[in-house]
């Protein structure tokens, strides 16, 4: 019996002792080991990924997101309309007995401001042809919108809106040209998604710069900005910015097979731009009533052997008009157009293309071949309006 309390008297004891240590509880336990730990404020090391979260493109979109807009256009179509959507009526009437209505077409791009009264920039395929144009602002306000101008041959359109308080507006950069492989970040709506929101941000490179394309519905893609930034149908009309924030260009165009973006997209740089815009602003149209004088075509591979050139690129001159500019220049006859402004010529549409980039009273510099010689001819277009 002694022996059975002395043991119990140790085992107490030794329980006694055991609780001078402090007792954790289960759930302090896990609250070390746990993945749910309250947040930290940890000190920011320069070159950390918490300071890399913001970059000059995130800065760049921030600034230029409130001048950002969706455009929403109406244009009135006339359309010919079969009334008995008979296939054999245009057979035995002929369409000009079909009944001829207007209908509306709704459709939408993207567009950007110029300056705090309200100047809007947006392409010429979006809003040329409105019967009524209402602007989305990334807030949700609309405002109706007025058509200033717009210019098919470099696709440009130039929007006015209204309003008491001046609006936040992007910058043209003219100081310095995009330099290919800089970051490029295109901003818009594509495909009308959407309306009075924030734009849709893309980021890619600059990945070419004086491109030219075919001409499409007499508008001449000259010297355009290449990125491969997604562009897609709806971003028409948005601005192509720099890590500074600043307008490179107007996006324009993409290349695809698809119909969706394949990394191939263009825009109008932003010097064209500026001066066409300014153009549209002060008279409402591009004045391209200008006069050479010349007659030509496309040099044929047959001319080019005769004239003992190695490719049948350029324009030949075909005709001199008497007393014109092109005459005054000192053209002749068999002359080959190569280059205008040191720009390549190969035919006859790029040589109205070149020319697109100039007015009535402009000189412009251009390299013939002359009887086997380069000669340097500076013509001073002359002007198909009356003073």
């Amino acid at each position: 019996m002694m022996q059975i309390r002395s043991l119990i008297f140790f085992l107490a004891l030794f329980v006694l002792l055991g609780c001078d240590q402090q007792v954790q509880s289960q759930a302090q336990s896990q609250s070390k080991n746990s993945f749910r730990r309250e947040s930290q404020v940890l000190p920011v090391v320069p070159g950390s990924i918490m300071e890399g979260r913001k970059t000059a493109i995130t800065r760049a979109v921030e600034r230029a997101t409130p001048a950002v807009v969706s455009v929403n256009v109406i244009q009135t179509q006339r359309v010919q309309v079969n009334p008995y959507q008979d296939p054999f009526y245009d057979f035995f009437f002929g369409r000009q007995r079909a009944n001829v209505m207007d209908r509306e077409v709704q459709s939408m791009g993207s567009g950007f401001l110029i300056s705090e009264d309200g100047y809007i920039v947006t392409n010429e395929h979006v809003a040329g042809g409105a019967s009524k144009i209402t602007i989305a602002f990334p807030d949700g306000k609309t405002l109706p919108a007025t058509l200033i101008g717009s210019d098919q041959g470099t696709d440009l359109a130039l929007l006015k809106v209204e309003s008491d308080q001046p609006f936040p507006h992007l910058t043209f950069e003219l100081e310095d040209g995009p330099i290919v492989g800089e970051w490029s970040i295109a901003l818009g709506n594509p495909f009308g998604l959407f309306e009075a929101s924030d734009p849709t941000v893309t980021v890619g490179v600059v990945s070419a710069t004086g491109r030219d394309l075919q001409p499409q519905d007499n508008r001449y893609y000259m010297d355009m900005i290449q990125t491969d930034a997604s562009i897609n149908r709806g971003n028409s009309g948005g601005p192509l910015l720099n890590a500074l924030g600043n307008v490179i260009g107007v996006n324009t165009a993409i290349f695809t097979e698809s119909g969706g973006s394949v990394g191939i997209g263009f825009a109008v740089p932003a010097e064209k731009a500026v001066r066409v815009l300014e153009e549209l602003r002060d008279k409402g149209f591009v004045d391209r009533a200008y006069f050479t004088g010349l007659r030509g075509r496309t040099l044929p591979a047959i001319w080019a052997q005769q004239l003992g050139l190695a490719e049948a690129k350029g324009v030949v001159v075909e005709n001199v008009d008497p007393g014109s500019p092109a005459e005054e220049a000192g053209f002749k006859p068999y002359d080959v157009i190569l280059r205008v402004a040191g720009e390549d010529v190969d035919d006859q549409t790029e040589f109205v293309g070149r020319l697109f980039e100039y007015r009535p009273g402009d000189i412009v510099p251009m390299e013939v071949i002359r009887e086997g010689k380069v000669v340097a001819i500076a013509m001073k277009l002359g002007s198909q309006r009356e003073d």
